[in-house]
This record gives C-alpha cells, sequence and structure tokens, in this order.
C-alpha cells in the first residue's frame, strides 16, 4: 500500500489529511512546508523556488508518495492549489527577467495565468494547457495516468531585483483553478548574433513568427552550409518545421534557448551519419499529445555519428529529448541541455555508445527514464554521465544503465522519482549486452528517490541493482554515496525475473544515508555484496532485508567494515513492512522503535529464535532455553533512542501466567543499567495476553529483558517486544 508523506516540516501548514490525500493548509503557507533540498547535480542559470515555501493564500497539496496522485508528481511532492483570486507570490532570490512555471490544472482545461512583478501586471500572461498531460500508458503494465505537469515561460520586459515579488494569479478570465509546483527564474541575456561565416536560414526562404512550414528551407541552409563548410544560423524567432530534418557534418546555431524556437514534434531524425553534428543554442517545443513508442515524436532521432556536440537546447513536450540510435556512437558530448515535461525518455542512446559524455543537462517531468544508456545489440562502453540533474521522471528511473561496459556515473542529482523506477539503476536489462569491466557510481546524490513499485507491491530502492536478464559478475563500484529523504529502501538488490539470479562483484564505499522509510539495504536474491563506511540515520523499519526468492536459495552474503548507525535484519519475510516517513527525523511518539531491529538472546529453545519476538507477528515466539534462569532477551534500536513504554505479548491462546523480569537499558551494550525494576508481568487471555510498563523517558541505544521466573514455563517467553518512542 502506497504511503502518504507527511514530514515534520508541513507540521506547522498541515492540519490533516483527505481522503483524497491532500493536505489542507492555512492561509499563507510559511517556510514551514518547505521541503528539503540538496546540493549536487547541474549548473544551471536559473534559480528554483517551490511554491510551498513561499507565500499564498491557496492550499497546500501533499506531501504524498501515492501513485497517481498531482502532489506525487511536484517537486518536494507537494505544491499550491489556487483558484480565482489566489495566488503564490515568489520574492526573487536572485535577480531575474524571467519565470518559467511548472503547473497543473484539472484535466481538460486550457487558458492563461496572471503574473505581477512587484504588484503591477503584466500584459502577457501564461499560457497554460492540458493538452500534454494526463497520459495514458495501458500497455505498459502497472503504469496509471500520470504526467501531471507542464511548464510555461514568460520574459518580464524588464529587468527584477533580488528581493523583488513575482506573483502568479488566477485573475478573472483567467483558468478557474491550477496547482503551482515552483518557478525558475533566470535573467536572460540578449540574442546571440550571427556568426561570421554562417548561412541563415532566413536567406532561403524561412520566416519567423508567422504560420509557415520552413523545413524546406532549413534543408536548403543545411544542404548549402555543408557543401560550403558553412554554419546554419537560426536569428530570434519562432520557426515551424513540420517534417524532420537529416543533418550530418554540419553545424547548426540559434540566438539562445529564450529567443530562438523551433515547434515541430520530430525537428531531427537521421537514418544514418558519419557525426560532426553540432546543434547550439535554441529550442525546440514539440506538440506531442500522446506516447505512441512506434513514432519517431523525438527532438533528435537517430544516428549521431562520430564527434558530434549538443549543447545548449531547450527541449519541450516532444515524445523523447533525444533517442540516439541507427548505428554506433562515438565521441559525442551532450551538455547544457534542459529537456522538460517529455513524454517518455529525457535521453536514450539505444545503441552502441563508446566514449560519449552526457553532462550538466537539466531533466525534469520525463515520462520514462531520464537518462538510459541501453546497450542494445552490443555493449555502450567508456561512456561518462556526469553533473547531470533529474527531477521527477514519472514512470521510471532517474539514472539508467542497462547493460554495458566500463560506464561512469557521477557528480548527480536525482530528485522525486515515481512509480516503475528508483533513482540511479543499473541492471542487465531489456535483452541489454551484459554488464562488463568496472560500472563506477562516484558522488552522486539523491533526494526523495525510489517509489513502491505496483506491480511486485514493494518499494524499490533509491539505488538498485537487477540481475533480471543474467548474473551481475563485473565489478560495480559505488563511491560517495548520499541518499536523503528515501520513501522506501536505500540500496537494493533484485533479480527482476524471480528467479533468484546472483548478484556479485558490489562495492559500496563511503556512503551516507539520511532517512529511509524501510531498509538501508534491501536484498531480493542471492550473491556477495561488499558495504563499508556506510553511515545511516532516520532508518524507518531496520537496517536489513535480506529475503531471497525464490526462498530455497542463499541469502545475499554481505562483508565489510565501518559501518555506523544501521543494524538489525527484518526477519518475518513472509511481510513487508509499511513504511515509515522516510525524513531524517526521530519516531512518533507511542511508535515501536523495536519492530523489526537486531535482537538476540542469552540461549534458545530450537524452533523459537529471538527473532520471533519482533517480527510483528504474535503467532511466533520466542523460547529461551528451558531450565535455566536467568535469561536475557537485548535489542538494539540502532542508536541512542528516547522511549518511554515497554509491551509484552504472548500468543492470544495461550494460559494465563506471570513472568518475573527487570528491564535494563544500556548506551553500548556492554554496561546496563536498570530502567524497570524487577517485577511480575502476569499474561491473561482475557486481556489479549499482553502485560505493558511505562517509565520515565530514558535514551538507550540497547534495551535488555532479564528474566527470573515463569510460572507457567521453566523459560522466558516473548512473541512481541514493542518498545514505545517517547
Amino acid at each position: 500500500m502506497s504511503p502518504t508523506y507527511v514530514g515534520a516540516r508541513a507540521a506547522l501548514a498541515v492540519a490533516a489529511l483527505t481522503a483524497s490525500g491532500l493536505a489542507i493548509a492555512t492561509s499563507p503557507v510559511n517556510a514551514a512546508a518547505c521541503p528539503t533540498t540538496i546540493s549536487g547535480g547541474a549548473s544551471v542559470p536559473f534559480r528554483t523556488v517551490e511554491a510551498e515555501c513561499s507565500s499564498t493564500n491557496g492550499t497546500l497539496v501533499g506531501p504524498d508518495h501515492t501513485q497517481g496522485t498531482v502532489a506525487s508528481e511536484a517537486s518536494g511532492r507537494q505544491g499550491i492549489r489556487i483558484g480565482q483570486g489566489q495566488y503564490v507570490e515568489f520574492v526573487l532570490p536572485t535577480a531575474a527577467n524571467s519565470i518559467n512555471v511548472r503547473y497543473n490544472l484539472p484535466n481538460g482545461s486550457s487558458g492563461r495565468l496572471s503574473v505581477y512583478v512587484n504588484g503591477t501586471k503584466l500584459s502577457a500572461g501564461l499560457a497554460v494547457t492540458t493538452r500534454y498531460t494526463y497520459v495514458d500508458t495501458g500497455w505498459i503494465t502497472g503504469s496509471r495516468t500520470h504526467h501531471f505537469f507542464d511548464e510555461s515561460r514568460l520574459l518580464f520586459g524588464q529587468n527584477a531585483a533580488a528581493g523583488a515579488r513575482v506573483r502568479v494569479q488566477a485573475d478573472g478570465g483567467d483558468v478557474g483553478q491550477a496547482t503551482i509546483d515552483l518557478a525558475d527564474f533566470e535573467q536572460v541575456g540578449g540574442a546571440g548574433t550571427r556568426p561570421a561565416n554562417s548561412l541563415s536560414v532566413t536567406d532561403y526562404g524561412a520566416t519567423p513568427n508567422d504560420t509557415s512550414d520552413d523545413a524546406q528551407a532549413f534543408r536548403n541552409t543545411i544542404a548549402a552550409a555543408r557543401s560550403q563548410a558553412r554554419e546554419v544560423w537560426i536569428p530570434p524567432g519562432r520557426f515551424d518545421v513540420r517534417s524532420a530534418l537529416q543533418v550530418d557534418q554540419v553545424a547548426i546555431r540559434g540566438a539562445g534557448q529564450w529567443h530562438t524556437s523551433l515547434y515541430g514534434n520530430n525537428i531531427f531524425n537521421n537514418g544514418s551519419a558519419q557525426g560532426n553534428i553540432r546543434l547550439h543554442n535554441f529550442a525546440i517545443f514539440g506538440d506531442v499529445t500522446e506516447r505512441v513508442d512506434n513514432n519517431p515524436d523525438n527532438a533528435f532521432h537517430g544516428a549521431i555519428g562520430t564527434g558530434s556536440v549538443v549543447s545548449g537546447l531547450w527541449i519541450q513536450n516532444t515524445k523523447c529529448g533525444f533517442w540516439i540510435m541507427n548505428g554506433p556512437s562515438n565521441n559525442v558530448t551532450i551538455e547544457n541541455n534542459r529537456i522538460m515535461s517529455t513524454q517518455a525518455d529525457g535521453l536514450n542512446f539505444d545503441s552502441v555508445a563508446t566514449n560519449s559524455t552526457v553532462r550538466n543537462n537539466y531533466f525534469r517531468g520525463n515520462g520514462d527514464d531520464g537518462i538510459a544508456f541501453w546497450s542494445n545489440g552490443g555493449a555502450d562502453s567508456g561512456n561518462t554521465i556526469a553533473n547531470n540533474t533529474v527531477i521527477q521522471p514519472n514512470l521510471a528511473n532517474g539514472i539508467a544503465l542497462y547493460g554495458g561496459s566500463n560506464n561512469t556515473v557521477t557528480g548527480n542529482r536525482v530528485q522525486d522519482t515515481n512509480a516503475l523506477g528508483g533513482g540511479i539503476h543499473i541492471g542487465n536489462r531489456f535483452n541489454s549486452s551484459p554488464l562488463s569491466g568496472t560500472t563506477t557510481v562516484s558522488n552522486n546524490a539523491t533526494l526523495r528517490a525510489g517509489a513502491l513499485d505496483p506491480n511486485w507491491q514493494f518499494g524499490v530502492g533509491a539505488l538498485w541493482i537487477d540481475a533480471r536478464d543474467s548474473a551481475t559478475n563485473s565489478q560495480i563500484r559505488i563511491t560517495g554515496l548520499r541518499e536523503v529523504q528515501s520513501p522506501y529502501a536505500a540500496i537494493h538488490f533484485i533479480d527482476g525475473n524471480g528467479q533468484g539470479k546472483p548478484i556479485q562483484g558490489v562495492t559500496i564505499d563511503g556512503a551516507t544515508i539520511q532517512g529511509v522509510g524501510t531498509f538501508v539495504v534491501q536484498s531480493q536474491t542471492q550473491g556477495a555484496v561488499g558495504i563499508s563506511n556506510l553511515t545511516a540515520s532516520g532508518i524507518g523499519v531496520t537496517g536489513t532485508y535480506n529475503c531471497p526468492y525464490p526462498t530455497n536459495i542463499p541469502k545475499m552474503t554481505f562483508t565489510g567494515a565501518g559501518n555506523s548507525g544501521w543494524t538489525g535484519t527484518w526477519t518475518n519475510c513472509a511481510v513487508w513492512p509499511p513504511p515509515n516517513s522516510g525524513a531524517p527525523q526521530p519516531p512518533g511518539p507511542g511508535s515501536n522503535v523495536a519492530l523489526g531491529k537486531s535482537i538476540t538472546a542469552s540461549g534458545s529453545q530450537g524452533g523459537f529464535p529471538p527473532g520471533n519476538a519482533n517480527d510483528g507477528n504474535t503467532s511466533s515466539y520466542w523460547e529461551s532455553t528451558n531450565n535455566a534462569f536467568p535469561q536475557t532477551l537485548t535489542v538494539d534500536l540502532g542508536a541512542a533512542t528516547a522511549v518511554n513504554r515497554v509491551t509484552l505479548k504472548l500468543p492470544p491462546s495461550w494460559g494465563t501466567r506471570t513472568q518475573t523480569l527487570t528491564i535494563q537499558g544500556s548506551s553500548d551494550g556492554g554496561s546496563y543499567s536498570t530502567i524497570v525494576a524487577s517485577r511480575g508481568y502476569t499474561f491473561d487471555p482475557a486481556s489479549g495476553n499482553t502485560a505493558s510498563v511505562s517509565f520515565g523517558t530514558t535514551s538507550p541505544r540497547f534495551v535488555r529483558l532479564h528474566f527470573t521466573g515463569n510460572t507457567g514455563w521453566p523459560a522466558g517467553q516473548v512473541a512481541e517486544l514493542e518498545i514505545a518512542a517517547a
């Protein structure tokens, strides 16, 4: 069951959750509702301000991780819903002369939203529509209606200083309702000038800002420029390109992302290419209203060859940004682009790509993987995915390597992923050339990454490795990983086909996990993984889930040293525990902090191990060595934890008995002090065979029960040990 994620930061603004998972805020929302942010990823020319961090008289929507809800696809899992006369007012963090708003509308609506700068309404508003949203992909098992947000941009026509107030408002005549996710603010420079030795598309018949088709004029310019070894120049303005252009060994340059715009569903489509293609500094806007995988409705589709560079493009409302195929690609650079609100992947190398680099790009709201290298028909090898930002891929992974050899993923940030994927993914999948050589994953960060898979009905990790097609035997080296507020597992190993193919050769060194809804490590297959110097805090359930499927194969073997802040292994493989918040914060008052934590005993009767005492199941129980009092049962909470109550349970059908025990606490597991002195606890089936004791708040890491007697059996017995957070 998918969780509704409510962080402590929203506590001042959120009074309750409605049945639909929407939080109702008082007015105005204040900074207490701001989501956590982290550094890393692309260096961009704009600054983003979340709507929920801004002044408003609207309604806070979220936080929510539930598949198919508007809030789940918002950055930070929150937004502000406004109606007629309502607004979100942003304070500029830096000087800007433009705004780009990420928004949602009720399905079927369109129109505009008004924009005010320091109280003065701009004559032009933001054009908004649902034409490109509410997408259905029924052929993808587990998908639901998704892709709820689009983006709309506007130049102010003036410069606004840092601290200026920019209001987005639904005035009379505007759309009746909108949910505002965020706004990007940028100081857009002047239009670029025509380079020397270039040919302009206008000299060959293209006319900006009209309704004519400029495709043939572009073709003629491209052919002439290639034959003369000159560059193609696209001046400021809107140009309609209604049929695809083939490009090879030619450079095409625009006046800038905000100044030169090409409109068309498939601007570039190459059946083959030698390479040395140069595309620079313009925008591509598609009109793709649904995802049809057989249609090449991509900004760039097909072959890109050797030595090509694509830099400074703004791509929006196409099926994919880049789908590179139809032959090998070598020494290609894709950099400094914005790929937003696509129906499917932001970028996919569906070919044999070698020695190529994808760096400093910004992806947001892609309808499948943000960045994918798919070794389809041969190994992608020696490629680097560096310093990119991927936010809200709403049907797959942030970054994915499907097979390949000696590839590197470094310095990226992945944030707010949704169903059918996770944050960073490495796997032998989709009949790819299997992983080989060394895959390097270094210094990446994830925020609120991972999701409940709607088919499997368990969480997928913020970083996950899948042996679906074949076992993984190559080296996968993960260093410098930082994961914050993962709603489910932080690190995940699985054979997605459920055949138990092993995962070998993985080493993780130097990771920081800050807040995780379920487990630090989740393994559902066999193999051997080394984990060292991994520090964790804010663990939702317990440190490790190690339950292979099928159940008759060996468990994953973990080695390593220097780990801290996480202990314990989930013991009831028949039950999936619900995730906790995922925020790095103390457990809520009254929550059971012993559930699934590491637990040991001085002795056990065969078949009744200590793990039965905190697995959430009162039908199973721990029983100490018989006729050998005293006996102890000790749970490691993983960190010093404020607690104030212990509850003990026996199977409900058992007869009445009294057990005598002392409750003790320790900070180091060596020296114990008394929390509750020795006393008898009576268990009566008439009252559920439950006994409880409250005490003054104390903060041990280890809690120990010291048994000295039992009137019902000559041993200590516990079906459930529950320890309540203070």
